[in-house]
C-alpha cells in the first residue's frame, strides 16, 4: 500500500500555481513577438533593399538609355575666302625667234640672260644662194625692161603707120599686144627681184621688242633653214619679255563664278619665305573645260625689277567675295547616312535631330557648310552613330551654352 502511494505520487505532477501559469502565458507571448520582429527585420533588411536596388538599377538604366553629348555652334566664315591654287609664271610675251632665209650663221650678237631692246641686231646669217639668185633676177629685170622699151617704140610707130594705112590694124595689134605682155613680164621680175631682196635682209636677225635672251640654239658656222620646220633647234633664239608676267591658274568649277575680273591675287614663292607679290585676275577663258571641270584664269603680275623668273612654280591666293552665308563645323559632327550627309542638332534642349547639309571646302580638320544650317544650331559632337531622330538626348555639364568651337568640339 505504501509502495502503490509511493510510485502514484511519484507520476502524478503537482497542479501548477496560478502564478507559474501567468508567467508562462507571457513566455509565449514574448516568443511569438519576437517572431514577429524576426520576421519584420528579415522584410526590412531583405527584402526592402532589393527593391529599392531594382529601382535604382531600373533609374540607371533609363538614364542610361539617354545619350549625352557635347555640342558646339557652327562659326560663321569669313566674307571673302581665300582660295590657294598651284600656278604656272609665264612671260607677259615670249616668242621663238626663227631664220626666214636659209644659209649659215655668220655670227650672233647676243646670248643668253642679254637684255636687248627692240630693232637690236641679234645674228647675221650668210646666203650665198640668195645672193646669186638676185643677181640673176636682177639681169632678167634689165632684160625685161629692154624688151619693154623696145615693144614701146614698136607699138607707137605702128599706131603712127596705121594712121597713114601703111601697116594693117592686124600688125598694129600685134604690136600692141607684145608691149602688154613684155609690161606683165617687167612685173614678174620686179616681183621676184623684191621677194629675193626681201630674203636677203632676213640675213640680219634682230630683236622684236625689248626683252631678255632666254635660248640660244645656233652657233657660228651652223646651217640654217628658213621656217619652223626645222626640229627642236630650229629656233634661233627664245626672248621673254620679263616686266609684265601672265599667271595662269585653273580654279575649280564651284568656285567660277566668283572668279571675276578684277580680283586681287598675291603669289608665293618657295624661294621667297613669308613675302608675297600682288597681282590682279585679268581675263579669264568664259568656259570650263571638260577634262578637268576647271576655269582656266590669267592673272598679271608687274615685275620691273625682273625680280620673279618667267617658268616659276608659284601659288596663287585668290580672294573671293563669298555670295551665301557659310559656316565652319568640325569633321566630327558630321554624319554619314544613306540617305545623304547629316549633322545632329539638339531641340528645346532634349530632343535630337538629323539635319541634312551641303559642304563646300574641305579644311581637313573642319569643312565648310553651304546650306543647311543657320548658325545659331547646337551641334552635337561626335554624335553616335545608333542616334535616332526624335531621341531624347542629355547635354553634358559645361557644354549648356554652345559655344563657337576652336579647332575641335568643347568638351
Amino acid at each position: 500500500m505504501n509502495v502503490d502511494e509511493d510510485v502514484r505520487e511519484t507520476r502524478m505532477p503537482e497542479p501548477l500555481s496560478k502564478l507559474d501559469q501567468v508567467s508562462s502565458r507571457k513566455t509565449r507571448i514574448w516568443l511569438a513577438v519576437a517572431a514577429v520582429l524576426v520576421v519584420v527585420c528579415v522584410l526590412v533588411f531583405g527584402v526592402v533593399p532589393r527593391v529599392k536596388a531594382r529601382a535604382t538599377l531600373r533609374k540607371e538604366n533609363s538614364n542610361l538609355a539617354v545619350p549625352t553629348v557635347s555640342i558646339v555652334q557652327p562659326k560663321p566664315s569669313q566674307p571673302t575666302q581665300e582660295l590657294t591654287l598651284p600656278a604656272n609664271v609665264q612671260p607677259y610675251i615670249n616668242a621663238p625667234i626663227y631664220a626666214r632665209t636659209n644659209g649659215y650663221l655668220k655670227r650672233w650678237y647676243a646670248d643668253i640672260g642679254t637684255h636687248v631692246k627692240k630693232g637690236q641686231l641679234l645674228a647675221e646669217i650668210e646666203t650665198p644662194e640668195v645672193d646669186q639668185q638676185l643677181q640673176q633676177s636682177r639681169a632678167n629685170l634689165a632684160t625685161a625692161q629692154a624688151n619693154l622699151n623696145l615693144s614701146q617704140i614698136t607699138a607707137n610707130r605702128y599706131q603712127d603707120l596705121l594712121k597713114t594705112d601703111s601697116v594693117s590694124k592686124q600688125e598694129a595689134d600685134n604690136a600692141s599686144g607684145s608691149l602688154s605682155a613684155n609690161q606683165a613680164i617687167l612685173q614678174s621680175n620686179q616681183a621676184n627681184v623684191r621677194q629675193l631682196e626681201q630674203l636677203q635682209s632676213f640675213q640680219k636677225i634682230y630683236a622684236p621688242f625689248d626683252g631678255v635672251i632666254t635660248v640660244r640654239n645656233t652657233d657660228v658656222g651652223a646651217l640654217i633653214t628658213a621656217g619652223n620646220g626645222g626640229g627642236p633647234n630650229a629656233a634661233l633664239f627664245q626672248i621673254a619679255q620679263p616686266g609684265r608676267l601672265r599667271v595662269y591658274v585653273n580654279v575649280p568649277e564651284g568656285y567660277s563664278q566668283a572668279a571675276k575680273v578684277g580680283l586681287t591675287g598675291e603669289l608665293t614663292l618657295a624661294e621667297f619665305p613669308g613675302r608675297r607679290f600682288p597681282g590682279k585676275l585679268v581675263r579669264t577663258s568664259n568656259a570650263i573645260d571638260p577634262m578637268t571641270r576647271t576655269l582656266l584664269a590669267e592673272i598679271s603680275v608687274e615685275n620691273p625689277t625682273g625680280t620673279l623668273l618667267s617658268g616659276a612654280y608659284a601659288e596663287v591666293h585668290l580672294k573671293l567675295p563669298t555670295e551665301v552665308s557659310s559656316y565652319l563645323l568640325p569633321v566630327d559632327t558630321l554624319m554619314f547616312r544613306s540617305e545623304g550627309l547629316r549633322v545632329a542638332v539638339v531641340a528645346d534642349d532634349q530632343r535630337a535631330e538629323l539635319r541634312p547639309i551641303s559642304i563646300g571646302r574641305d579644311f581637313g580638320s573642319e569643312v565648310e557648310v553651304v546650306w543647311g544650317i543657320t548658325g545659331k544650331e547646337k551641334i552635337i559632337a561626335n554624335p553616335p552613330d545608333s542616334l535616332l531622330p526624335g531621341q531624347n538626348v542629355r547635354i553634358v555639364r559645361g557644354a549648356q551654352d554652345g559655344g563657337p568651337f576652336k579647332g575641335g568640339a568643347s568638351q
